[in-house]
C-alpha cells in the first residue's frame, strides 16, 4: 500500500539500501523486539548474486522504448508475457562507499530481453533452486527488480532469482488498477510456476509475494494445484506471504482448495501495518490476512509469524526488506523445505 520513497540520486538511493541502512548501522531500536522472531544468529554464505548480478524477469508490462532503455517496462499491460535477464549492478562494499551506510544499493543496468517464453524459464534458470519474487501495489518495473535483488542478496539465496512484475500504475490512487491487473496476471504467473515444476532438471521453486502480489500468488497456486494435483506439492518449496494484502475469506477458501501446498505457506503478519489498515478500509471494514491477529491466521492451518513486536516505523509494511529478523524467517523457510 502506501510506500515510503527515499531521497533520490541520479542512480536512485533505492529504498531498500535506505531501509538497509539503519541495520547496518547497528540500530538497537530495530532490533529490540527479535527474540520474538526466534533468531538464531545463523550466518550465511554468499549470495548467487555477488557472484552473477543477473535476475531472471517474466513480466505481463507493456515494453516501453523497446525495453532497451529506462524505464523499461511501463504500467501498461502488455498482449503477451516478456522474459529477460536483468542486468545489475551491485553494491560497492568497500569501507568508504556509500553502501556501507546503507546509502547505496543494487542498480539496475540493462535488460536484455530473451527470444523464449515461459517454456523455456528453466533452461534460462539453469538447474537448482529457484526463488520467485512477485511485487506488490504501487511498484514501478525498476523498484520491483531491485526489490527481489536486495531480498535475494540479503537472504544469501543459492540458486538462480527471478521477478515477476505485473502491472502497477505505482500512484497511491491507483489501488483498483493494480488489484486488476494483478489478477489479470495470474493466468502467465500459473504458466511460469508450470513451466519450473514440470522441468526435470529444476530444483524446488521457492517463491516470497507482497502485499497485494500474494493475491496473485495464491490464486496461480491454486490454479497449478487443479491442474497437476499433489504431484506438484514436492517441486513447490517456501512460499512466503509477507504482509499479504488478502480478504481473510478469500484466503480461508483458496487455502482450502490447494491441498498439500497449504503446508508450505508462511505468513510474515503485523497488526501494526498501517498500509493494510488502509487496504482494509477500501475493502469494506474487512481485515486483511497480513495485518490479522496470528491466532486468527493459524486457525487456517498455515504457519504465521507475528513481527508487530519488529515494526519500528511509520508504517510498517515492509519489515520483509527493512528488518534482518524477518529476513532470516525467510531464508530459514526456505531451508526448512525438503523436496
Amino acid at each position: 500500500m502506501i510506500r515510503r520513497r527515499p531521497l533520490q540520486t541520479n542512480h536512485s538511493i533505492s529504498r531498500r539500501a535506505f531501509l538497509g541502512g539503519f541495520m547496518s548501522a547497528g540500530s538497537a531500536l530495530a532490533l529490540g523486539g527479535c527474540a520474538g522472531l526466534g533468531a538464531t544468529g545463523a550466518r550465511f554464505d554468499a549470495s548467487s548474486l555477488s557472484v552473477d548480478s543477473t535476475l531472471l524477469v517474466a513480466t505481463t508490462r507493456k515494453p516501453v522504448n523497446g525495453a532497451r532503455a529506462k524505464p523499461w517496462f511501463g504500467p501498461e499491460r502488455a498482449t503477451s508475457m516478456t522474459v529477460a535477464r536483468a542486468k545489475l549492478v551491485a553494491p560497492d562494499e568497500s569501507r568508504l562507499s556509500l553502501a556501507s551506510v546503507g546509502l547505496g544499493g543494487w542498480r539496475l543496468d540493462r535488460i536484455e530481453p530473451v527470444p523464449a517464453d515461459a517454456g523455456d524459464l528453466a533452461a534460462q534458470a539453469g538447474g537448482g533452486d529457484v526463488l520467485i519474487y512477485v511485487h506488490g501495489f504501487k511498484q514501478t518495473f525498476e523498484t520491483a527488480v531491485l526489490d527481489g535483488a536486495y531480498l535475494s542478496d540479503a537472504i544469501k539465496f543459492r540458486g538462480r532469482t527471478m521477478v515477476f512484475a505485473w502491472p502497477s500504475k505505482a500512484g497511491l490512487f491507483d489501488y483498483a488498477y493494480d488489484r486488476d491487473s494483478a489478477m489479470w496476471s495470474r493466468d502467465d504467473f500459473e504458466r511460469v510456476l508450470s513451466a519450473l515444476v514440470s522441468a526435470p532438471g529444476t530444483g524446488r521453486v521457492h517463491i516470497v509475494a507482497h502485499s497485494m502480489g500474494t493475491m496473485l500468488t495464491l490464486e496461480s497456486l491454486r490454479q497449478l494445484h487443479a491442474r497437476y494435483g499433489e504431484t506438484v506439492t514436492s517441486k513447490i518449496g517456501a512460499v512466503v506471504f509477507a504482509a499479504p494484502d488478502i480478504d481473510m475469506d478469500v484466503f480461508s477458501s483458496a487455502i482450502q482448495r490447494i491441498g498439500p501446498l497449504a503446508g508450505k505457506i508462511t505468513v510474515i503478519a503485523s497488526t501494526n501495518d498501517r498500509a493494510l489498515a488502509l487496504s482494509g478500509q477500501i475493502a469494506g471494514g474487512m481485515t486483511r490476512v497480513g495485518a490479522a491477529e496470528k491466532a486468527a491466521i493459524a486457525r487456517l492451518g498455515v504457519r504465521v509469524i507475528d513481527a508487530s513486536a519488529e515494526g519500528w516505523g511509520i508504517v510498517n509494511h515492509d519489515l520483509f526488506l527493512s528488518n534482518g529478523e524477518v529476513q532470516q524467517v525467510i531464508r530459514r523457510s526456505i531451508d526448512g523445505t525438503t523436496a
